[in-house]
């Protein structure tokens, strides 16, 4: 499908009779953004008995579950210092669930009984973390994760009988295993490594067998395994080797030889695929162009997508959980205007059962609209991105705040933005932008940012800002510049080596140093450090371009108000990035102001510090905007 782009100057006309004087805006506050839903995150048991979805309980998101056809709703976790990050059922009887400590990402497993009974940390390893590797949804008791416990740096992979909380080693990682993959068995058959810049991909008949490395590519080539076949012989993975976009391909793990190619698209990156597990078939291949498509490979999903579609005709829909027998559903709306609602769909029926708006108190009908744009960057990249435009306002000389992503190796997606529809509620603008080294444009886009954080890819931000003056839509004294992350370097990186752009900057949890950045990064990192530094650069070799790439060490340039905010215990961004750009600043008597939290990490999860940061935002924008 091919996207609709509005052009800056179509987009003026078809607008410029919008003038100021319509009917103005509600103004939504600020906890009605970012507070926690109101319900969310709805799952069915897999015999189809039970719904479990997360609430706030102590203004923190449990875990409720109701017997279905029954009205009442019962809680089964009292977590109060943190949301729970993400559940699942285990049988019928059984919720998993991962919790961190104040921001550290050290995630632990957790087991409760639905009664409520039985709360239980299984991996309970100070200071280590533990992912699932696979659910085992067949067997009633057992999982398979891995974790750090034994070397900080790798990650063994264990089987955990959730019952006893008995852990059997099953895989120990000799030390350059990235990442482990089980066959429909549940067992592991291929796995990952690196050098630091070479990946293989290793793979092995059966569990006695040691592992044979099957293809070794450059990190610049990735050839990722997504899951077996259901003879579990082959492997379906995503690919770019000897192509720049990514593919679905289904390859032989003994010889490494792609055997043919499921789906590609010839602009973007194809990464999703999806499958039914009761029926042992491939369902959908999902991609982003300007927004979410997906490429449906089974009559019995299109079907209900169909159906699906008649009901709920001006969102999108996702299927987000199953029962067993894949008949009773969750079906979730979302659009760029709204988070959308949940709803129980009996797929045998038809039967629809609206089950809660996410955000209810959210009126869609005043919300802004997300457009995705273009724009031709100095040296000739598309850029691709999305304009926001506050609602019943003309688009000329607007004030203007440039939202950069994170990552700086991900991508922003057209949709429902919390951050995004505040700042268009109170009249700003919003510019977000696909610069080089966004993902899903293709290998050629993404090593296009190589050794180029503060200056080409700065460059792209620049150039966007530029656009939108030359159109006219936004007013060149009032433009600011706010982002997290790699977004909340970009800030800094504007402020400081753009600063004729920016009225102002709010730095969230960004790096200010690159060479303090490069010593602080989380010891599970350490394998892929030979990487970074051919992606970033090396503090040794590159250490001029890294000097002049570091906005604290250009602090000088920075002439206007800054906001940061930071997390104390943030493992990815330390701390001491934030601290000593904030010295820096108020050294030179440049007003900043700083919010720290000692309970937070790399960004604000806990709600009262949401709403903290935001108000500051607000009122930040407001008097230098």
């Amino acid at each position: 499908m091919k996207p609709f782009y509005v052009s800056f100057f179509l987009l003026f006309v078809l607008l410029s009779n919008n003038s100021t004087t319509q009917a103005q805006v509600k103004v939504i506050s600020v906890e009605d953004f970012f507070r926690n839903p109101e319900k969310a995150y709805y799952q069915i048991s897999p015999d189809g008995q039970h719904i479990a979805h997360t609430e706030p309980y102590e203004n923190r998101m449990n875990v409720f579950v109701q017997k279905i056809g029954d009205d009442r709703v019962w809680r089964v976790t009292s977590l109060k210092d943190r949301d729970i990050s993400e559940y699942f059922w285990k049988g019928n009887q059984r919720i998993l669930y991962f919790r961190d400590f104040g921001g550290d990402e050290n995630f632990h497993l957790f087991k409760t009984n639905i009664d409520g009974t039985g709360e239980t940390d299984l991996t309970p390893f100070e200071g280590k973390l533990a992912y699932m590797i696979d659910d085992l949804s067949e067997h009633e008791t057992d999982v398979i994760i891995a974790t750090n416990k034994r070397n900080p740096e790798i990650f063994d992979v264990y089987r955990l009988n959730t019952e006893s909380g008995e852990m059997k080693l099953i895989a120990e990682n000799p030390g350059n295993i990235t990442s482990w993959l089980t066959d429909h068995e549940g067992k592991i058959r291929a796995a990952g490594s690196t050098d630091g810049v070479n990946n293989s991909l290793l793979f092995r008949e059966n569990e006695n067998e040691d592992f044979k490395t099957i293809v070794t590519t450059n990190f610049k080539e990735n050839l990722n395994p997504l899951f077996f076949t259901f003879d579990n012989k082959n492997l379906y993975a995503a690919s770019n080797i000897d192509r720049d976009k990514t593919a679905i391909v289904e390859i032989d793990p003994r010889t490494g030889k792609e055997l043919n190619v499921l789906f590609a698209h010839p602009e973007v990156d194809v990464e999703g695929l999806d499958y039914s597990k009761h029926r042992k078939c491939l369902t959908e291949i999902s991609y982003v162009t300007w927004k979410p498509e997906r490429k449906v490979l089974d009559q019995l999903l299109a079907k209900h997508y169909r159906f699906l579609a008649t009901q709920f005709p001006d969102y999108e829909i996702y299927i987000t959980s199953t029962d067993k027998s894949e008949k009773l559903m969750i079906v979730r709306t979302v659009s760029d205007k709204s988070l959308g609602a949940y709803y129980f769909y009996n797929a045998e029926t038809g039967e629809i059962q609206h089950l809660s708006d996410r955000n209810p108190w959210l009126d869609e009908n005043i919300m802004a609209s997300m457009k995705p744009i273009q724009y031709t960057s100095r040296d000739g990249l598309t850029i691709n991105g999305y304009l926001t435009l506050p609602k019943n306002v003309a688009p000329k000389n607007l004030p203007i705040v440039v939202n950069p992503h994170g990552g700086p190796w991900a991508r922003d997606v057209w949709g429902f933005n919390s951050e995004v529809q505040f700042l268009a509620n109170r009249g700003y603008a919003v510019l977000q932008m696909n610069f080089r080294g966004s993902t899903g444009y293709g290998k050629q886009f993404w090593e296009a940012s190589f050794k180029e954080w503060g200056q080409k890819m700065q460059d792209d931000i620049s150039d966007g800002v530029k656009y939108l003056i030359e159109e006219g839509i936004a007013d060149p004294e009032r433009v600011c510049i706010y982002g997290g992350s790699y977004g909340g370097y970009a800030t800094l990186a504007g402020l400081a080596f753009t600063p004729e752009l920016y009225a102002c900057g709010i730095d969230y949890v960004g790096v200010s140093n690159m060479f303090t950045f490069m010593n602080t990064i989380p010891p599970y990192w350490e394998p892929f450090r030979d990487m970074f530094y051919e992606m970033v650069g090396d503090p040794e070799k590159d250490k001029a371009m890294l000097e002049a790439v570091s906005p604290v060490m250009h602090a000088e340039n920075i002439n206007v108000p800054l906001l940061i905010a930071q997390g104390a215990k943030d493992p990815r961004v330390n701390v001491a990035e934030s601290d000593q750009m904030v010295e820096a600043m108020r050294q030179r008597g440049i007003e900043v102001e700083y919010i720290v939290k000692e309970n937070e990490g790399h960004g604000f999860h806990n709600e009262e510090n949401r709403f903290e940061f935001y108000r500051a935002m607000e009122d930040f924008l407001r008097k230098h905007l």
